[in-house]
């Protein structure tokens, strides 16, 4: 299992290859990527705080929930912070399991827990100014089925 919470950018490909490639104790390896995405318009960049050790500690102790309740292989989350510009990754889950059910069900859980409750603030930056991302219903609701 590897967290990372980083400001630098990832490569996707990369990423993906070197938790894949070789793998031969696994059946299935699932990956996402979240990206910044402008859904009003204007959107000049994304800002994500958050205290260092604390995220960590929060998403390690959520991928072990993972990985013992799907029986998977491994697992990668990866999750940036600081400016970040439309179109940029900004997180990245991986899962190898023994089947795909198990690993594509892992992923989803880690998507929908870093979505709406990893230690994570966000805020658009616009021209004519700022907003906190307030959790969405709908993301509250998609956590609520784990």
């Amino acid at each position: 299992m590897a967290v990372r919470v980083q400001a630098e950018p990832f490569d996707i490909g990369a990423e993906t290859g070197a938790f894949a490639t070789g793998r031969t104790d696994a059946g299935a390896v699932v990956t996402f990527t979240g990206v910044v995405r402008d859904t009003r318009g204007g959107l000049q960049r994304m800002e994500i705080e958050h205290y260092p050790g604390m995220t960590e500690r929060a998403i390690a102790a959520i991928a072990a929930e993972a990985i013992a309740r799907w029986n998977l292989i491994d697992c990668l989350v990866i999750h940036r912070y600081g400016p970040l510009p439309p179109g940029e990754p900004i997180m990245m889950v991986a899962t190898a399991a023994a089947h795909r059910a198990e690993a594509f069900a892992a992923a989803e859980f880690l998507m929908d827990y870093l979505k709406s409750r990893a230690p994570f603030w966000k805020k658009e930056v616009t021209a004519t100014g700022e907003d906190w991302v307030a959790a969405r219903d709908e993301d509250e609701a998609a956590l609520r089925r784990w």
